[in-house]
């Protein structure tokens, strides 16, 4: 299929480019990044520079690429950011979501349409009780209400317009190139950055700043998870909603753990009362039975390989100077 992903820059975006390439799909990209970052990928058709809170351009864009199918990631992604602007949050990740449902009605577009929202928008789950896709949508968050609202947009679009939408609720994922805006990403990278320091001759003790690290969450593969948006896209039902997760809980001190474990010199940790969040929730597992019966879909990666190819990719771009971010 010819597909146009909105969001390609950004950290699922660049992982989803080469597995579709992989399966014989063409890619064409939008986002806010610019044309001279979209040359830097293989594989990639075309890119155009699109900012979906602008209804005419996300239209133009559709009605001129011609795409088989979409693939909307296009997202304000950090929770914090989220805090302290929601009015821009709403507009990117509701509106846009809109406004990428509404393109395709007004043009009759009649291809599958895959809109990426996010286990956030459900909220406070009871304990020890993973959420299922009849869960319901309490988000407790501005970018948790964003993507509930996003969510609802393609479930209403889907019955009352009859598009082809299916919607992914991505659990927690991380992996190479993830921003240190996230978790895992932001401990990989004091790691690397510790262990940079050491072999340049700093002399200890080195210590990694933590959050609140009681938090259990649902933790995959980036590169699972693109795998899974490709499996929907092409074989999801319409108008449904499917869970993207392993079905595990992690407790974010185990998490911890498991990155000084791997770590190349002893760290110590101290708590950072600037990393704790204002509202947290205690435990957010997903069930993930819909998808794999449906679609066939299961995470392969342990959480070991996930871990060591974070840090691996931290101590890389650590050691080559480059920037810890990406564009949506």
């Amino acid at each position: 299929m010819r597909i146009l992903v909105t969001g390609l820059l950004g950290f699922a975006g660049r992982h989803l480019l080469p597995a579709a390439v992989a399966r014989g799909h063409q890619v064409i990209g939008a986002g806010v990044g610019s044309p001279s970052e979209a040359r830097e990928l293989a594989g990639l058709d075309s890119y155009e520079t699109l900012d979906v809170r602008d209804l005419a351009a996300v239209e133009s864009v559709l009605e001129h690429s011609h795409p088989d199918a979409v693939i909307h990631l296009a997202a304000q992604s950090s929770g914090a950011a989220a805090f302290s602007d929601p009015t821009t949050t709403f507009h990117i990740n509701a509106g846009g979501t809109v406004h990428v449902l509404e393109a395709a009605r007004r043009l009759a577009y009649a291809g599958p349409i895959l809109a990426v929202t996010s286990s956030e928008a459900y909220g406070r789950i009871p304990l020890g009780r993973p959420a299922d896709e009849s869960s319901p949508l309490r988000p407790v968050s501005p970018y948790g209400m964003s993507k509930a609202a996003a969510d609802a947009a393609a479930q209403m679009y889907a019955g009352a317009y009859g598009l082809k939408v299916v919607r992914a609720r991505s659990f927690a994922h991380t992996g190479p190139g993830q921003t240190t805006d996230f978790v895992a990403s932001a401990w990989a990278h004091q790691v690397a950055q510790a262990e940079a320091r050491a072999e340049a001759g700093e002399r200890g003790p080195f210590v990694l700043q933590i959050g609140n690290v009681d938090p259990v969450r649902d933790l995959g593969d980036v590169r699972d998870v693109v795998e899974a948006y490709l499996d929907l896209l092409e074989r999801g039902r319409a108008g449904e909603a499917y869970n993207v997760c392993t079905g595990q809980g992690l407790k974010l001190r185990d998490l911890l753990e498991a990155l000084r474990n791997m770590a190349r010199i002893p760290l110590g940790i101290e708590t950072d009362p600037a990393r704790m969040r204002s509202v947290d929730i205690p435990y957010l597992v997903g069930d993930r039975k819909k998808i794999s019966v449906d679609v066939g879909w299961i995470p392969k990666r342990t959480l070991a390989e996930t871990l060591e190819a974070l840090l691996e990719d931290w101590r890389a771009r650590l050691g080559a100077g480059r920037p810890a971010g990406e564009r949506a």
